[in-house]
């Protein structure tokens, strides 16, 4: 065998064809703008980690000094407390909300795309409008509170009492659920009809249809939105930040600190910038271990058509 027949096969392995050469070129820009925006930018902000910089100077190696502080700082159980609580809260509203709504959208005929466009159009609306909005609606006097007095009750104190600040955070939340009941409404149009009709001629009621139809043939849609909206709800912050900004004290002020509104402070206020990406690598460690949970539970209770259970 001579070398020009041995390396024949050789190049012929690693030939790329037309289509994936096509494929990378149109990756190319998403591929460039992550390695700028998404991935150079956690490399840098790992290696600030182990530095003391506040950009006046330049960093200061310090080891694992920021990690262990961590462990010290009072106010960084508290800013993840609250974001827990938050979470815990905003997850299964805006989950069980958008499916009513997403299962209401199935009996409106024609007119769906229409709701559908309602529902989703407040998602595109700017975070810092949404802070702005909701200062009006929250108030003591504000749209809230008079829409319950009509009814005999009186409202709290949303934006001062901290009993009521997060739940009216989640309140605000539900502003912006839109995107998660379009994916539920095209999860729910394609559960095939005729399992219902069986269902039904077998004496099945509502509830049973929905425990043991439904919910299965869209388990992998409300698996994907409990991911993406834990992600989201432990990252609030634009919100939040608009509608508490510069409260410096005050009962509402340890309500409202969540754990980005606080590693802002430290970055920009502060400028700790060290700290801060010690901070936000904390907050990646968390949300990869709930992502990894989450991942781990979904092959117990996610069903998806065609495989073998």
């Amino acid at each position: 065998m001579t070398a020009a027949t041995a390396s024949a096969p050789s190049r012929g392995r690693w030939r790329v064809s037309e289509e994936t050469r096509w494929a990378f070129i149109f990756l190319l820009p998403w591929i460039v703008g992550f390695v700028i925006f998404t991935a150079g930018p956690m490399i840098a902000s790992f290696a600030i980690s182990f530095t003391q910089y506040n950009v006046i100077r330049p960093p200061e190696f310090v080891g694992l000094e920021n990690y262990l502080r961590l462990l010290d700082d009072r106010r960084i159980p508290l800013a993840l407390t609250n974001t827990a609580i938050y979470a815990v809260l905003h997850v299964p509203g805006v989950i069980i909300l958008a499916l009513a709504l997403a299962m209401l959208l199935l009996r409106v005929g024609r007119a769906a795309g229409f709701f559908r466009t309602i529902f989703y159009m407040p998602t595109v609306t700017p975070a810092v409008a949404v802070g702005t909005l909701f200062l009006l609606v929250l108030a003591g006097n504000g749209v809230l509170n008079q829409a319950l007095g009509v009814i005999g009750l009186n409202g709290p104190n949303w934006l001062s009492d901290p009993d009521w600040v997060k739940p009216g955070l989640v309140i605000m939340s539900l502003w912006t659920l839109g995107s998660t009941v379009v994916i539920y409404f095209a999860a729910l149009r394609n559960v095939p009809l005729e399992l219902y009709e069986a269902a039904r001629i077998d004496g099945a009621n509502s509830w049973q249809q929905f425990r043991n139809i439904t919910i299965p043939f869209i388990s992998g849609a409300l698996f994907f939105t409990i991911i993406v909206n834990t992600i989201a709800s432990l990252q609030i912050f634009a919100e939040v930040f608009t509608m508490f900004f510069g409260a410096r004290s005050g009962p509402a002020q340890s309500s409202a600190l969540f754990y980005v509104v606080y590693l802002f402070q430290k970055a920009f206020e502060d400028l700790q910038f060290g700290y801060a990406s010690a901070m936000a690598w904390l907050l990646f460690v968390i949300v990869l271990a709930i992502t990894a949970v989450q991942i781990r539970l979904s092959r117990r209770f996610v069903y998806y058509e065609g495989e073998d259970r």
